[in-house]
């Protein structure tokens, strides 16, 4: 069953090569002989991705009030191109869920998205009651030597999210993490505790709290953002076994 969500609906992307970052939202590229300016709503720092002169993909954007023409949606790693909207994750998770793509939620009928728990937001609550599944969708894009890491930068968001699910799941309720790793040639996932060491032991605590963990590889085309198989994931670098470096 093939689930795809489109990279944009505003019109025909376009290839700019990369120039600057001023500032989180905001990136200048070269299109043809113009400098123009995109928003990005990808937060991380993305070092090893926006180097200079990389390969972008644009959307156009002519919406009232904005204030860039375009979006920018993706950046080629070599061949290998990576989504840079974090939005679309959530919205490929909710079309597998609808579609029954996801085995281990397929028995829940009822989808709310975007849910209050605490003081939190989780993006998915599935079923209803003490049966419910809280679900949190999070956006993955770094690869070191094969492994898919969380996160790119420091997220106190993310580590708050972690220490809610092991709350809850700690009184009974069945709490998960998916991992939307924007790439096709991750092999495993394993949380980046040279980045944000916090949000490592606040995952390891959460398996231990019996929150499950799951990454699925969904590799990226200019047609869009595409479900793919599941890869292992591991509480730590240390417990994920070797692999080979890629050539």
């Amino acid at each position: 069953m093939l689930v795809r969500v489109p990279l944009t609906s505003s019109g025909p992307l376009v290839e700019a090569s990369f120039v600057a970052r001023p500032n989180q939202l905001l990136v200048e590229a070269r299109l043809g002989a113009r400098l123009v300016r995109a928003h990005m709503a990808d937060r991380g720092r993305l070092l090893d991705l926006l180097t200079p002169g990389a390969r972008l993909l644009l959307a156009p954007r002519d919406e009232l009030g904005r204030k860039t023409a375009f979006q920018v949606v993706g950046v080629y790693s070599h061949d290998e191109l990576v989504s840079l909207d974090t939005q679309l994750p959530n919205q490929l998770v909710a079309s597998a869920l609808a579609a029954g793509a996801l085995p281990q939620f397929a028995r829940y009928t009822r989808v709310q998205r975007e849910v209050t728990v605490g003081e939190h937001r989780i993006d998915f609550r599935l079923g209803e009651g003490l049966a419910a599944c809280l679900l949190e969708v999070k956006s993955v894009g770094k690869l070191v030597n094969g492994l898919a890491c969380f996160p790119d930068a420091p997220t106190e968001r993310g580590r708050a999210h972690l220490e809610l699910l092991a709350k809850v799941a700690r009184s009974g309720q069945r709490c998960a993490v998916l991992f939307v790793i924007q790439r096709h040639s991750a092999r495993a996932f394993v949380p980046d505790d040279l980045i944000d060491p916090e949000f490592g032991r606040a995952l390891r605590h959460a398996i231990n709290c019996g929150v499950e963990l799951y990454a699925y590889l969904c590799p990226l085309t200019p047609e869009g953002l595409t479900l793919g198989a599941p890869v292992p994931v591991f509480g730590s670098l240390e417990a994920a076994p070797a692999l080979p470096t890629r050539p």
